[in-house]
């Protein structure tokens, strides 16, 4: 996929999120009783059904369930569907040496795209061998540099894990581990206009100051809002769509697939 270049700065940006994918080494790998690959093709048909001229599709995190090879092959095949150019970054179910093996040769690790009136900003929250995330010295270097390099231009943030609270008691402590550390970065540049994340499987949008906070559902399984112990929610898989306007306005929604039905299958364990 080409890369991410520079449009007129009075045409808005129209961004795709792709977020916890999980797919297997296996085609038919289910999670919690749900086929993966299946609902993430179900969801890329609805993006090329009501998505034109894609500027950037952000993969949130946890592409793989099992951070194998395969997983990441069908990914980056299936994403490429749409026909945009397309980053990635991990989560807490991914496995970043096989992901760079796959993105060998292209530009799909690369955490800054300039695009129109904007720059996007990816970063790593990712703890090998954890859920919880944590926002690493050099992550934080490398958002405070891209924000300080581009003054000029209006920000978006991503990364996998939740900053604030989500009102889900049992995903409090699967959050980023550091988010003072993140907002004391953020404070010091006004033109941060909104944080991007994966990881709680539901749609989130509230804001903090003049920052909008924003998180989507999975292409798969969805969790339920407000639950106070893990719960499958009923919601069918989705994506979320962003439109960034040269003036720093955000529009954005999020548009769910139909036609899945899945019995929940809590023996699964491994989320």
């Amino acid at each position: 996929m080409s890369r991410p270049s520079s449009l007129a700065t009075d045409r808005p940006v129209l961004l795709v999120q792709l977020s916890d994918s999980h797919l297997f080494a296996e085609e038919d790998g289910k999670l919690l009783g749900m086929n993966t690959r299946e609902s993430l093709e179900k969801v890329i048909e609805r993006v090329q059904a009501e998505q034109q001229d894609i500027d950037l599709i952000l993969a949130t995190g946890d592409l793989s369930q099992d951070g194998s090879l395969a997983s990441y092959r069908r990914f980056r095949a299936l994403s490429e569907r749409l026909g945009a150019p397309v980053r990635w970054f991990p989560g807490n179910h991914d496995e970043l040496p096989a992901m760079r093996e796959v993105c060998t040769g292209s530009d799909l690790l690369q955490p800054v795209a300039d695009l129109g009136n904007w720059r996007i900003t990816l970063l790593d929250s990712s703890i090998p061998g954890a859920v919880p995330g944590f926002l690493a010295d050099d992550q934080l270097q490398l958002l405070d540099q891209a924000l300080s390099e581009a003054p000029e231009r209006h920000h978006l943030v991503c990364f996998h894990h939740h900053p604030v609270s989500i009102g889900c008691r049992w995903m409090e402590p699967i959050g980023v581990r550091n988010p003072d550390a993140l907002f004391a970065v953020l404070e010091r540049h006004p033109k941060v206009k909104a944080l991007l994340w994966g990881h709680i499987h539901q749609e989130f949008d509230q804001m903090r100051g003049g920052i909008r906070l924003l998180a989507s559902p999975s292409t798969c399984v969805q969790f339920a809002p407000g639950s106070e112990e893990f719960q499958v929610d009923s919601e069918a898989p989705g994506y979320r769509w962003l439109r960034l306007h040269a003036d720093g306005r955000l529009e954005t929604g999020v548009s769910r697939v139909t036609g899945i039905d899945f019995e929940v299958d809590y023996s699964v364990k491994g989320y």
